[in-house]
């Protein structure tokens, strides 16, 4: 892959700061699937104190969770509470510099992630187990 792409873009890398998800679709493995890789950043009790206070905190120094999820796509239409969700892969990232070994490894750029809520966002009632 080619060195262009590897920089997180301002408000992507902010919204990994403030504990908020990015997703990116990946191909699926099979044509009646989606798959998809979410970005998941730690949280802990200053984040959940800062949200019951009204505001987000920004950490520079979160970790991070990559997991790769495909699910069956009829499933993701009709809300279907088994979603047929399997957990392809998942990596984990101590800080920003790690996570970005694991995209590179994982051959995915910063700059394709999107907000989760701009992506099939199934994982976020899958378990992480």
């Amino acid at each position: 892959m080619d060195a262009g792409g590897w920089d997180w873009p301002a408000g992507k890398l902010a919204a990994l700061r403030l504990g908020r998800r990015l997703g990116v679709l990946v191909p699926a493995s099979q044509p009646h699937r989606w798959s998809l890789v979410h970005i998941v950043p730690s949280s802990g009790p200053a984040d959940a104190a800062a949200l019951r206070a009204g505001r987000p905190r920004s950490d520079p120094a979160r970790s991070f969770r990559v997991v790769h999820w495909e699910f069956e796509a009829d499933r993701l239409e009709g809300y279907d509470q088994g979603l047929g969700g399997v957990r392809l892969r998942h990596a984990e990232a101590a800080d920003e510099a790690e996570l970005l070994v694991v995209l590179r490894e994982w051959r995915l750029r910063p700059m394709d992630f999107e907000h989760s809520w701009d992506t099939v966002d199934a994982a976020e009632q899958a378990p992480y187990g």
